[in-house]
């Protein structure tokens, strides 16, 4: 009877077993967390409060469906799965962890470019597939230092990523329409005049920032033709950023020497998705926040910002600071 009367925390994901004592007394984990399992949508109704991924859309569809829900809170620093504006109509808390994943993303981010820059892809399968011939003149790699990197977005990941730039001997050049000229000064990034000046100085190009309305589809043809030829384009923010098919043409003329993506607009992407298969590219399945100290920063985070909104705390990461106090 105890557990009948506790909150409800539904979950999008399986509850890691180690972050489940953080609970204990104070709510029980429903939906992929309950472990009778079952389909974890017939828990939803029950649910005060949602710890959500990315792969759920979040809006009045789903929230007509949990009337006591009071809070839901992303595993992660991005929520464009989540309809803030259909949640603050219902009084509902949007939270998010944006420390979460700021090492994590920004090391992969690196790992990227410097994989690209190496051929790391293309020589590892020559040696797997048995061809034979004079390597060193087979592969051309790229040193990066000197050589600019241009971000796209300075915030936590982008600034974190500029530090490691500037560690290879890089140059760094950053937008950002909300550029925090303090921040750029300190990780030594200089202000690019727009978007387009960033695109047409820059050697490698990286992403860092949140997938929006006016964000999607801002790497398209047109300024896929400002970078440089023999640029490297990397993404680890959001797959929407970038017109895929545009990129694939900027790839198969020799534009760019390659791509380094983690996300793409359909996730997980089809199997014959043609960047799968293009030898200058490199993909991974969204998982530049799967480090296990990310992991703790992400599933801690939320679960205490819905633990804290269940028992009328405000949480630190309050996306719609207007519904606050809940259920006013």
């Amino acid at each position: 009877m105890e557990n009948y009367f506790m909150r409800k925390i539904w979950f999008e994901r399986a509850l890691p077993v180690e972050h489940a004592g953080l609970l204990a007394g104070r709510a029980v984990p429903i939906g992929a967390a309950d472990p009778a399992g079952g389909d974890p949508l017939a828990t939803l109704p029950l649910a005060e409060a949602i710890v959500a991924a990315a792969r759920v859309r979040y809006d009045a569809s789903l929230f007509a469906k949990a009337p006591l829900l009071r809070a839901v809170c992303r595993t992660g620093i991005g929520y464009d799965n989540i309809n803030v504006a259909d949640a603050t109509k219902l009084g509902i808390a949007v939270c998010n962890v944006p420390d979460g994943p700021t090492i994590s993303t920004a090391e992969h981010a690196v790992c990227l470019m410097l994989a690209i820059a190496k051929n790391l892809h293309r020589s590892s399968r020559v040696l797997r597939d048995g061809v034979r011939g004079d390597y060193f003149t087979m592969f051309t790699g790229v040193e990066l230092d000197g050589l600019t990197l241009g971000l796209v977005g300075l915030g936590r990941i982008g600034s974190r990523v500029a530090r490691a730039a500037r560690g290879l001997g890089m140059h760094v050049l950053a937008y950002d329409p909300y550029l925090n000229r303090d921040l750029a000064r300190e990780v030594g990034a200089t202000e690019a005049a727009s978007l387009d000046d960033l695109l047409t100085r820059a050697d490698v190009i990286s992403l860092h920032v949140p997938l929006t309305n006016e964000t999607r589809h801002l790497i398209n043809a047109p300024r896929l033709a400002h970078m440089k030829k023999g640029a490297i384009l990397i993404n680890t923010a959001r797959g929407g950023l970038v017109d895929e098919a545009a990129l694939l043409a900027a790839l198969e003329s020799g534009h760019l020497r390659g791509a380094g993506v983690d996300v793409f607009d359909t996730e997980p992407p089809p199997a014959d998705h043609p960047l799968l298969a293009h030898p200058n590219v490199i993909a991974t399945p969204h998982v530049a926040a799967a480090t296990t100290a990310a992991k703790v920063r992400l599933w801690e985070g939320a679960i205490r910002q819905a633990l804290a909104v269940l028992e009328g705390q405000r949480p630190p990461h309050l996306v719609n600071p207007e519904v606050w106090p809940v259920g006013k």
